[in-house]
C-alpha cells in the first residue's frame, strides 16, 4: 500500500495526482519546487517500476516539466531523483532563475528553507490546477 515518506510529507504539501505519481510542492519559497512520487509501495530506484510504469514516469515528468517551466517563466529546471535523504522513489522538479539564492549551484544546503507567506501556497496551488489540465487530478478540491 502506496504511502508517503514521513519526511516528504513534514516538508511537503500534497496537490493532486497523475495516473502513476503524487505531486507535491516543497514548502520552500527560495524556489518552485515540486515533487512527483510514483503511487507504488517499496519502490527506491526507477529501474525497479514495470516498463509501463517507468513510460509513465517519464511522460508525467516530462508533460509536469513542461508546464511549470513555461508556468513559472523558468531560467532552468532541475530534475532529479536522489533518494540519498528519503529512500521513497521521488523525483523533484525545481523551477531556477539567474538571480536565485543558489544560483548557479545547486538547491540543497544552499540556504535555509523560507515559509510561504499567507496565501501563496493556495495561489500556486490554483495555478498548478489549471495549467495540468484533465491528466491531473487535485486533491481535497
Amino acid at each position: 500500500m502506496f504511502e508517503l515518506h514521513p519526511q516528504l510529507v513534514k516538508d511537503c504539501i500534497v496537490l493532486g495526482d497523475f495516473p502513476l505519481t503524487r505531486v507535491l510542492l516543497n514548502k520552500d519559497a527560495n524556489y518552485p519546487w515540486f515533487i512527483l512520487v510514483p503511487k507504488r509501495d517499496a519502490i527506491r530506484e526507477i529501474f525497479e517500476l514495470s516498463a509501463a510504469d517507468q513510460q509513465q514516469l517519464l511522460w508525467e515528468s516530462s508533460y509536469f516539466s513542461k508546464q511549470i517551466y513555461d508556468l513559472f517563466k523558468a531560467d532552468k529546471l532541475n530534475v532529479a531523483a536522489l533518494g540519498n535523504m528519503v529512500p521513497q522513489l521521488h523525483v523533484h522538479h525545481i523551477v531556477r532563475y539567474k538571480h536565485d539564492v543558489a544560483w548557479p549551484g545547486p538547491v540543497w544546503g544552499a540556504v535555509e528553507p523560507v515559509e510561504y507567506p499567507n496565501g501563496v501556497l493556495e495561489e500556486i496551488s490554483q495555478q498548478i490546477f489549471e495549467a495540468l489540465g484533465e491528466h491531473f487530478q487535485p486533491l481535497n478540491r
